[in-house]
């Protein structure tokens, strides 16, 4: 699932921005892993876990969930695993180029997911979709786009509202007059 959020609601998650400096093809496993030094430019989620990353494993293969990242050309939101004290991550996580992410998601990142973190996003895959309790929002991008980050989890955030109700929230760019409310999760 590629919505920021969403992830950062999982307990066992590391989050960080990263740019990639290095990278090295060592033989752990059948296949190999490969090893991304990376000089780590925030950590959003995971400080007790890891309070600092360096490396970043990966099955060397692509067919086995395995990331392949551009070294020295890009930063990278970067979400992945502890595991026996390193982190690992691959194409189930969620990555992105960080000139990628929208405006909205780089913001929600550094300002606004975390007041989301008593509410839980619940996916719809089909409809009919309810919340049953007032902690959670709706996600329904996996409706329309197939699992790929939607116009929902690209512009909105999952936050608690004054009487403990949690709902989608775009605070932080004005209405576009344009599209009807109807689209608006």
């Amino acid at each position: 699932m590629n919505s920021i959020q969403f992830l950062e609601n999982e307990n066992q998650l590391l989050m960080i921005r990263a740019k990639v400096v290095g990278k090295k093809l060592v033989k752990e496993g059948p296949f190999g892993t490969l090893v991304y030094t990376i000089k780590q430019m925030k950590m959003y989620r995971g400080f007790s876990k890891m309070p600092h990353v360096q490396y970043i494993h990966t099955e060397a293969s692509e067919s086995l969930c395995g990331l392949k990242l551009e070294v020295n050309k890009y930063q990278y939101l970067l979400t992945g695993r502890v595991y026996e004290g390193k982190m690992y991550t691959g194409l189930c996580n969620f990555v992105e180029r960080w000139d990628q992410l929208t405006l909205s998601q780089r913001k929600g990142l550094n300002y606004r997911y975390h007041l989301g973190c008593n509410c839980k996003i619940k996916s719809c895959y089909y409809l009919p979709c309810f919340v049953t309790s007032k902690n959670e929002c709706l996600w329904t991008d996996m409706l329309s786009n197939f699992g790929y980050p939607g116009y929902q989890s690209k512009h909105y955030a999952c936050i608690r509202q004054k009487g403990g109700y949690c709902s989608w929230y775009r605070g932080w760019a004005p209405p576009d007059k344009s599209i009807s409310n109807a689209t608006d999760p």
